[in-house]
């Protein structure tokens, strides 16, 4: 069956016939109801769910079966049992779930949106101005065929992209964001497993370790209301500082045949996207790193803490994930390159060290107690000093709040 953009096929055996009016007819048909994206904004949506899901079914994506519901959910609870002692912040799971591979995808999009269609827009404007100002004015209304064909190719791309996502990630919170629904916490059992074989460590140890992690994740969003809007702003401050690169869109518009379908599905959009070398765009990034590096280095402080004595291989899997964090997996490698967005906790090491000193100083309370209000936090430049910082802040009272004003409200 012949291949059309992004991994579907047409109907029929043979590609359309170029010279057959019938058969071209009935191809740019469907490519026209494949481009057609419901509803507004820069990216067809429903395209990028039905290519990931088409990526997924082809690599597999089987169903989670009761018994792996039953142990994530028990491994869930005995997650939350173990942090109480160790965390300040109750409790922030509502509903403890199972998911495949697809329906982490379905249930994390919406967010995606908030932090892709930015960027995407950028991108399907320049295509916009490929078009010179004379064919302009003779396209007429047709130009919004150029929308809908780059709406198309970055939706195309970004499915790819998390079908690749979709198929490594352990959990909601497995890349920092707090991408699911709030109070949700969710572990993708078929990737874990895939994870501890890969590290030849006993399944249900892995399994425990990223419920831990999962269970903070959600201790962490549920109970610091500003900390969601903070995180996700970082992401949209620095995205909004991405430029496009117009030759990188026209070498690789220059490649596409519309009647060759294999030319579109092999179109790639990497380094398209490009940060602006701007003092701005510098503090952007160095907000988003030192966000995702607290909250990074908070979770695993606190659930190294809380499996200490009961995980026999805590000390391998707390060194795995922090390189894997640290390091990121093709899939986030693929993304980044895609969008420009490269969600990594750079300096996530200090951020553990930082976050150890301040236990040691101020005790669970004192150091959850800083999540209170951003201006509590460490900075960028407290990493180089994380026993002064922890010094320095051990008797700031935290009722000063009241002259730093409230926190910022999540939207």
């Amino acid at each position: 069956m012949p291949d059309i953009p992004f991994g579907f096929s047409l109907p029929g055996a043979q590609p359309p016939d170029p010279s057959d009016p019938q058969q071209m007819q009935q191809f740019m048909a469907q490519l026209q109801q494949m481009f057609a994206a419901p509803g507004s904004g820069p990216v067809n949506w429903d395209l990028a769910r039905q290519v990931a899901a088409s990526q997924l079914s082809a690599a597999g994506d089987p169903a989670v079966n009761m018994l792996e519901r039953h142990h994530v959910e028990e491994a869930l609870r005995l997650a939350d049992l173990w942090l109480d002692p160790v965390c300040a912040l109750p409790s922030g799971i509502h509903k403890s779930v199972a998911w495949n591979r697809n329906e982490w995808i379905y249930n994390t999009l919406d967010v995606w949106k908030k932090l892709c269609e930015p960027i995407a827009g950028r991108m399907v404007g320049a295509m916009g101005d490929l078009v010179p100002e004379e064919a302009r004015l003779q396209l007429g209304p047709m130009q919004s065929m150029v929308a809908t064909l780059g709406g198309a190719l970055f939706g195309g791309q970004l499915g790819q992209a998390f079908g690749q996502l979709a198929a490594e990630v352990l959990s909601a919170g497995d890349i920092g964001l707090p991408l699911g629904p709030a109070g949700t916490a969710a572990l993708v059992p078929a990737n874990i497993k895939a994870y501890g074989s890969g590290l030849e460590l006993p399944e249900d140890q892995v399994r425990l370790y990223v419920a831990l992690r999962e269970a903070a994740h959600q201790r962490l969003f549920g109970h610091v209301p500003w900390l969601r809007a903070h995180v996700l702003s970082a992401v949209e401050t620095y995205a909004n500082g991405i430029t496009v690169n117009r030759e990188a869109i026209e070498e690789a518009m220059s490649r596409v045949d519309p009647t060759d379908p294999e030319s579109m599905q092999a179109m790639a959009l990497e380094g398209i996207f490009t940060p602006e070398d701007t003092p701005q765009q510098k503090a952007g990034l160095a907000r988003l790193e030192t966000a995702l590096a607290l909250v990074e280095g908070w979770v695993g402080q606190v659930v190294d803490a809380a499996a200490a004595d009961r995980l026999p291989s805590v000390a391998a899997l707390g060194e795995a994930f922090r390189r894997r964090r640290a390091a990121g997996g093709p899939a986030e490698q693929t993304f980044a390159a895609l969008v420009g967005l490269e969600l990594r906790p750079r300096r996530l090491r200090e951020a553990g060290a930082l976050w150890t000193a301040v236990t040691e100083q101020r005790g669970i309370p004192g150091r959850d107690a800083l999540w209170d209000h951003p201006d509590l936090l460490p900075t960028d430049e407290d990493f180089a000093d994380p026993e002064g910082f922890a010094r320095g802040r051990s008797d700031w009272d935290i009722s000063e709040l009241d002259n730093l004003g409230e926190g910022p409200k999540e939207d």
